[in-house]
């Protein structure tokens, strides 16, 4: 079903003219190996047909414990279900517990806890974060016993131990205190189907399980039998990891946190892979990505370059400079190790002259940009902030975005409704001559009414700024927005109305991203997938599923071929647009993640979330590269990268806009690297390099340790600047394509 009025929006520079209605290609399946068929005789009558699949013992529990409470065998279906839950994740009986064994659990954990603390610095990282899983089943272990008082002076004792990294979980457990309510709490069910992944240097393990034996009375043997039925203890060599070798591990000597590896934690999978089966020859597998551009289609590319011939003899470049078709040259440039998407995997409609002029203007901006090299000499670069500050919206304003041409920017209200203002104060031009006496009367903003529920994400197509003597016009024409009323909606700025309802989802939709050609684009929401669509299609293209809980944020990679998914389960999912398949699955984060944003030239991924840490992931080998803080709590709600992917911006809920940089991994923050910054609401810039005379000396949590005072946050060493607000939390953060920083927020006194 094609988009009335004018139809969808035209699509931005890209390869494969295939066609505005040819539908995404589909890999041809492999043909399968010519063996003669294995022909089966039933030996009883009945009608021929596949064999039921064995029914687990927990399943089979489950149906036995739905008809005791149907036909209302209370006490008989209290004791099945207790007997249930005493169950490890292979389906074997635990040894119940009785009077004499309840005190063990605490006696082997806090033995096990002062024999961590008391042990070299060279091991005492790696072992804290064997704490959080023995912690959690053995809280569970006890709960699922009938045994509450126990388990809630277990619970008590402990927690604070593992704040504020595991704060969201231990929050979720908190509330268990019989076995139904291990049984329904989402977050014990995720840890119960689960083995939780523990990655240890050969010496660790090998100390830990001497002790834990020569404890075996006291409680070591329960902790032993903990980490035999639930996790999954995977040892490493020290030659093998450098993660482990001596120099790594001396860095990390200081550290009191108790996050967990990239590798580590639920689900329990090797750095990077998607698959999380039992199969061990299917365990870390990673299949090679296609990271390269997108080349252009070579009907564009002529056109683009004849433009660019054009320009040049019209206005010679300065002496030093490129000229536009040079630049063109380096822009599709193909690096000889880098394996790009065909023309024929990804369907797009032909190009336009609209097209052509986009991307003569993405030349000349890339050419005339404000270049951002990274951090040199340790003197952070000269990044500057504008922010746009939105007053009397009374806490209703949800979400915020600009468009690429600078002219506009639009919210999403709980009211139901979406506003968009023009940046520079004036009236909206109108795309074309006379489409303004049509509409309406000028006006600086304008509303937008359709949605029955608040609007959770708008998006503005990809645009360019105007220029003169321009073939055809470049600005924003279309943007996409999505609702608690579980649709999707496409406005026409040329009209101001909505043209198309995309219906798919069946819960609220979370968030929206265009893809770089502006005919895509990607949701997320409640109903835990993600799908994928195109502008002149009704239906969804593709649904990713996989999360266990909401998909809350999604970006495209700048060559089209892959989507990303962030979800309150905590992972980060890449997903392959030609096949629907998850190729990457990144974890780590200890919080739900809020925000994510590929970079530039497609190798790297930032993945932030609401405990205020930005992940950074190298997408080829699947691996973490660093970590960085110094966001607050309550959210880093957007993050964008530089034209060169050298600098990373973001902003949250702690009302500040953050520059990184994006040079070499760095250390985990120790006593020695980290600082605590306080932000004073002046609004000056914080330099990474400079000590307040305010800061306080550190105080983080470990193992032993204490509750963090104040409001104090530690920071990485890789932040290269900070800009705070007074009291506006800051949506949205942008680099355009000249380099320059702009965000929005509002102001919430």
């Amino acid at each position: 079903m094609s988009a009335p009025g004018g139809g969808a929006p035209s699509p931005a520079p890209r390869s494969g003219s295939i066609g505005p209605n040819a539908s995404m290609p589909v890999p041809q399946q492999q043909p399968i190996a010519a063996n003669p068929p294995v022909v089966h005789t039933p030996t009883t009558p009945g009608p021929s047909g596949p064999s039921p699949a064995p029914v687990s013992q927990q399943n089979l529990n489950q149906i036995v414990i739905d008809y005791l409470a149907k036909k209302g065998y209370t006490r008989t279906e209290a004791m099945l279900r207790m007997e249930s839950a005493s169950q490890d994740i292979d389906g074997r009986s635990l040894p119940q517990l009785n009077e004499n064994q309840r005190p063990k659990y605490r006696n082997g954990f806090d033995l096990l806890k002062s024999w961590i603390e008391d042990n070299l610095d060279l091991y005492k990282p790696e072992l804290r974060r064997v704490l959080w899983p023995l912690f959690v089943y053995s809280f569970l272990d006890l709960a699922t016993a009938l045994y509450p008082e126990n388990a809630e002076q277990f619970f008590t004792a402990n927690k604070n131990l593992f704040l504020p990294e595991h704060s969201e979980d231990i929050r979720s457990l908190q509330k268990i205190t019989l076995p139904e309510h291990v049984q329904d709490n989402a977050t014990a069910k995720l840890y119960r189907g689960n083995k939780y992944r523990v990655i240890l240097s050969n010496p660790a393990f090998s100390n830990l399980m001497q002790f834990l034996e020569s404890k075996s009375k006291e409680g070591g043997a329960v902790m032993s039998a903990i980490l035999s039925s639930y996790c999954s203890v995977v040892t490493k060599d020290r030659a093998a990891d450098e993660r482990f070798s001596f120099a790594a591990m001396l860095g990390r000597a200081d550290q009191t946190s108790t996050f967990p590896a990239e590798d580590e934690g639920i689900p329990g999978h090797h750095p990077g892979s998607a698959y999380t089966g039992d199969n061990p020859a299917m365990a870390g597998t990673l299949p090679k990505l296609r990271l390269g551009k997108l080349p252009p289609e070579p009907e564009l590319e002529s056109d683009v370059r004849a433009e660019l011939e054009e320009h040049d003899l019209k206005d010679p470049p300065a002496p030093g400079r490129n000229t536009l078709v040079q630049e063109y040259d380096q822009m599709i440039k193909k690096e000889e190790d880098e394996d790009a998407p065909s023309h024929a995997e990804i369907a797009f409609p032909p190009s336009t002259a609209r097209d052509v002029a986009m991307e003569v203007q993405r030349v000349k901006e890339n050419r005339d940009r404000f270049r951002i090299e990274g951090r040199t000499g340790g003197v952070g670069v000269a990044c500057s902030v504008c922010l746009f500050t939105f007053h009397n919206t009374y806490d209703r304003m949800i979400c915020t975005d600009f468009s690429d041409d600078n002219m506009l920017v639009a919210a999403g209200f709980e009211d139901s409704y979406i506003r968009v203002w023009s940046l520079d104060g004036k009236a909206i031009k109108a795309t074309h001559e006379g489409v303004e006496e049509h509409t309406s009367t000028p006006s600086n903003s304008k509303r937008l009414f359709g949605h029955s529920g608040p609007v959770y994400a708008v998006k503005f197509a990809p645009s360019a700024q105007r220029s003169e003597g321009e073939m055809a016009p470049t600005n924003a024409r279309w943007l996409l927005s999505s609702s608690a009323d579980k649709t999707i909606r496409l406005w026409s700025l040329d009209l101001w109305q909505c043209m198309v309802v995309y219906k798919g989802h069946d819960q609220p939709v979370w968030d929206l991203s265009w893809g770089p050609f502006g005919y895509y684009f990607v949701s997320g929401g409640h109903d835990k997938t993600a799908r994928l669509w195109a502008t002149d299609r009704i239906r969804q293209q593709r649904i990713f599923a996989g999360h266990d809980q909401d998909v809350d944020c999604v970006c495209f990679h700048p060559n089209s071929a892959y989507v990303f998914t962030g979800s309150s389960d905590r992972t980060v999912r890449m997903w392959a647009v030609t096949t629907g398949n998850a190729v990457r699955m990144f974890t780590g984060h200890t919080g739900n993640i809020t925000a994510l944003a590929c970079s530039r030239n497609g190798k790297l991924l930032a993945s932030a979330d609401d405990h205020g840490s930005i992940f950074l992931w190298d997408l080829a080998p699947g691996r973490l590269l660093k970590r960085m803080r110094g966001h607050g709590k309550g959210g880093i709600w957007s993050l964008d990268w530089s034209v060169e992917s050298t600098v990373l911006v973001s902003s949250g809920a702690d009302n500040t806009v953050r520059v990184w940089d994006i040079a070499p991994p760095a250390p985990e923050p120790s006593a020695n690297t980290a600082r605590l910054a306080t932000e004073t609401g002046t609004g000056a810039k914080v330099d990474a390099n400079t000590t307040s005379a305010a800061a306080q000396p550190s105080s983080t949590v470990g193992p032993g340790g204490g509750k963090k005072k104040g409001k104090e946050n530690v920071v990485t060493p890789d932040q290269i600047s900070a800009f705070p607000t007074k009291k506006s939390p800051v949506y949205k953060v942008k680099f355009t394509n000249m380099n320059l920083i702009v965000a929005g927020g509002a102001y919430l006194p």
